[in-house]
């Protein structure tokens, strides 16, 4: 409360943090908590709009956002875990001090796993950047265990995370190699996907690492998306490269299989695999920059946009279930969002 006894406006505190008056926003934050369940809310709502448009602003506030992630109503915690991906996905470095709290909620199974779902978001994001601020042995646990038990939505931010802890420092997962293998058949493209991506990420640093998902990368050559499979061919010419006679890779027969219609993502990738596990050099006609970790992090972005934009109008963009033009906000056959 304020002098006056009313609750601080949620357009205050936003003009606390947009003008950089630190100490006396801070101050706000805690009044806030202190306030209504929807005076918090709407409070939260307005520093969205802030970290929008000025993500540095949050710098030295977000510990005093943390109180707010453990908040008795579940869409106040939900509001601050999207502000603080608001936050992370601009300035990672900004919300380096809260990833601690922001791990604890992740930990928590009871938690609302879109809650969840967007601290995951935020740690990949952190570790994107500053890998030692999320590679303890806990947090790392926490990222690759929930790959068996999470719900769909909370998985791809979960596989999301760990691709980003390993181009971010891919030495962080090198022994990790055999339990993120484990997890290449998973239902959800995106999961394949970064996990895929992970891996490649790791064998540019490490490749004789692969070893030991030579063969669920092998499954993935037939992967229904151009992209997983695309992935999965980069991580196998990079071990190719390292392994030399190419006698333990699985059977390339019938992948590069394509025509005009196919994503050249893919046609890169299968013919960079080709030529490598014939022993010949990286120098040919694909883009010379596959295989390393710059060119992975360069282009991932694009890639999941790709995969998450709709397949078409009128269809869900998660199953491609045709969809009625006016229907629930819902997909009936998977439960996405439309």
């Amino acid at each position: 409360m304020n002098e006056s006894g009313e609750a601080p406006s949620s357009d205050r505190l936003a003009t606390l943090v947009t003008d950089g008056e630190r100490a006396a926003a801070i101050a706000c934050l805690d009044r806030v908590s202190a306030a209504g369940p929807e005076q918090r809310k709407r409070a939260l709502h307005s520093l969205r709009t802030v970290a929008n448009e000025a993500p540095a602003r949050f710098q030295g506030l977000v510990t005093a956002l943390e109180p707010f992630l453990t908040d008795e109503q579940r869409a106040v915690r939900l509001s601050t875990a999207k502000l603080l991906v608001a936050v992370a996905e601009s300035e990672p470095g900004v919300v380096r001090p809260a990833v601690a709290a922001v791990a604890q909620r992740l930990d928590d199974d009871g938690e609302f796993y879109y809650v969840r779902a967007r601290c995951a978001e935020t740690l990949g994001y952190v570790a994107l950047e500053h890998p030692e601020a999320v590679s303890d042995p806990e947090t790392l646990a926490d990222l690759r265990l929930g790959l068996s038990f999470d719900e769909p939505e909370v998985k791809e931010k979960l596989a999301k995370a760990l691709a980003y802890v390993a181009l971010g420092d891919p030495e962080r997962l090198r022994h990790q190699v055999g339990s993120l293998a484990d997890h290449l058949d998973d239902e959800s493209e995106l999961v394949r996907y970064h996990l895929c991506t992970a891996l490649v990420a790791i064998g540019c640093e490490r490749p004789e690492k692969l070893a030991t998902a030579v063969d669920a990368l092998g499954g993935r050559l037939s992967d229904e998306s151009p992209y997983v499979r695309g992935r999965a061919a980069e991580a196998l010419a990079v071990f190719a490269e390292s392994d030399g006679s190419g006698e333990t890779l699985p059977e390339l027969d019938g992948i590069d299989s394509m025509d005009g219609e196919t994503p050249s993502f893919l046609a890169d990738r299968v013919r960079f695999l080709r030529r490598l596990s014939r022993g010949e050099e990286r120098a040919g006609p694909e883009p010379a920059e596959l295989g390393t970790v710059e060119s992975v992090r360069a282009g991932t972005e694009a890639v999941v946009e790709s995969i998450t934009s709709p397949a078409g109008d009128g269809e869900c963009p998660h199953c491609g279930l045709a969809l009625p033009e006016k229907g629930p906000p819902m997909c009936p056959r998977c439960g996405a969002p439309r």
